[in-house]
């Protein structure tokens, strides 16, 4: 058992400025001394990185669908070791998880889990009394999940900020802990799959230390972190990462990572676990090298938005060429998503415009106005370097591309499982050589043979031994 002080920001619904403040609350209490460890519940890539540039650290993904539910508390303990306190960023509405059934995956989920005291953010624009209604109904629907405080967002003024307070605390008796009054200057700007990424260029920085100065002139910070001291000690039998038995070899197999504006979609968790299996990381841009890292035994080619920098993307022929040789020559290539897009012929963006990319799986990816986004069960339909037939795993999808004109000799990598959002299953990604690819993405937490079969497989092109 370890005291670990932490509190979960979550909200009614989505939509409702949980970032922004979890943002600014973390920078505030960062700048005030404290080394603050983020973490965001659910699958996200995007939000995560707001965090980490709040906090100086990385934001590491909660999510107890991907992931074993009694492994979560163990992700908290070893992402937040050195913290004096950690902030975790709730998922759509507190009680929303996989399915209408029950909140599996969900804020409350993970609150419950990990024995964390919750923080609503309520947008209150356009209501007064009727706050304390909903915070009321939050707080009774699940009295396993303990909402300990509220921080009011768009509120019209201070005066309203103090009637809704008023409500809140006179009816409920839940603290109303500070408030953000509407400004559109805080909204931070999206497009087709949410908040736009840290890693492209923007105005980050200057955003993060104007909501930070809000957050300090509105919002009780001692009283923020007098409520996360008083949560339980954090059960954390499961601290460690997996343990391997490492095979003997000469050196570390390299795995060269995509990571650049185009490419940052990726769970830490995933890199850490390679790691612990014998790997050496080593990123590289396909946007601007022309060569892999000195060593590259395997490519990792992970999701993000290729479309939206296809034409400097396409334009990079030289490395285009040497990703088309290592597949022709059996390199182990692992794509995700954006990572798939990138291996076809090309990438068709929204106003029709054609990109040639790496051509080695064929096919186009065409931009669609239809998002594909959920969890996915998965089985694996052959025998790889990575997967055996019939194994199953879970992931998630998240997307408006679609392969267009996949030819259809290729192999099937995966049968996507019936679920109550799609009653029948489908097929899904592709193997060619030793390249896999699909649009899942797959958390190696819940599947830690990935990681060691990963690096096998790196370590056994390394020595030309990888049929």
């Amino acid at each position: 058992m370890s005291a670990l002080p932490r509190l979960l920001l979550a909200a009614p619904m989505s939509g409702s400025g949980k970032t922004t403040i979890t943002a600014g609350l973390i920078a505030a209490l960062t700048a005030r001394g404290l080394i603050v460890a983020p973490f965001k519940c659910g699958p996200d890539y995007i939000d995560p990185g707001y965090h980490a540039l709040a906090a100086g650290r990385a934001c590491f993904n909660l999510d107890a669908w991907l992931t074993p539910p009694d492994q979560i508390a163990g992700v908290l303990a070893r992402r937040s070791a050195g913290a004096d306190i950690a902030i975790i960023e709730g998922v759509m509405g507190l009680f929303d998880g996989y399915s209408g059934s029950d909140d599996t995956g969900s804020s409350a989920h993970i609150a419950r889990l990990t024995a964390t005291p919750v923080v609503m953010v309520l947008d209150a624009r356009a209501m007064a009394r009727t706050a304390a209604a909903i915070v009321a109904g939050l707080r009774d629907f699940d009295t396993q999940t303990t909402i300990v405080g509220v921080i009011l967002n768009r509120v019209g003024s201070s005066r309203h900020a103090r009637m809704v307070q008023d409500a809140i605390e006179g009816s409920v008796g839940i603290p109303v802990l500070g408030f953000l009054q509407r400004d559109e200057t805080l909204t931070l700007p999206e497009r087709h799959l949410g908040l736009i990424p840290v890693a492209e260029p923007g105005r980050w920085q200057a955003w993060l230390r104007e909501v930070r100065a809000r957050i300090e002139a509105t919002v009780d910070l001692e009283r923020v972190v007098a409520l996360a001291r008083t949560a339980p000690s954090l059960d954390d039998r499961a601290v460690t990462l997996p343990l391997f038995a490492r095979n003997e070899r000469d050196s570390e197999p390299v795995i060269a990572v995509a990571r650049d504006e185009a490419f940052s979609f990726l769970y830490e968790e995933n890199l850490d676990l390679l790691r612990a299996s014998g790997a050496r990381i080593a990123f590289f841009s396909p946007l601007r090298d022309t060569t892999f890292p000195e060593g590259t035994a395997s490519l990792y080619l992970c999701g993000g938005f290729p479309e939206l920098y296809a034409e400097a993307l396409s334009a990079n022929r030289v490395l285009l060429r040497a990703i088309r040789a290592a597949v022709d020559a059996g390199m182990p290539v692992y794509a995700e998503c954006g990572g798939l897009m990138y291996l076809t012929d090309a990438i068709i963006d929204a106003e029709g415009r054609a990109f040639p990319m790496v051509g080695a799986l064929g096919g186009r990816s065409v931009m669609t106005p239809r998002l594909t986004l959920g969890y996915r069960t998965v089985r694996a339909e052959s025998d790889t370097w990575l997967w055996q037939r019939g194994e199953t795993l879970r992931g998630h999808e998240f997307h408006y591309s679609a392969w267009n004109d996949r030819p259809e000799h290729l192999p099937r990598l995966y049968t996507c499982l019936p679920d109550a959002m799609r009653p029948a299953a489908f097929s899904e990604g592709a193997a060619l050589n030793n390249t896999l690819a699909s649009y899942i993405h797959i958390h190696f937490l819940a599947c830690p043979q990935a990681a060691q079969r990963f690096v096998a497989a790196a370590a056994a092109w390394q020595k030309g031994a990888l049929l």
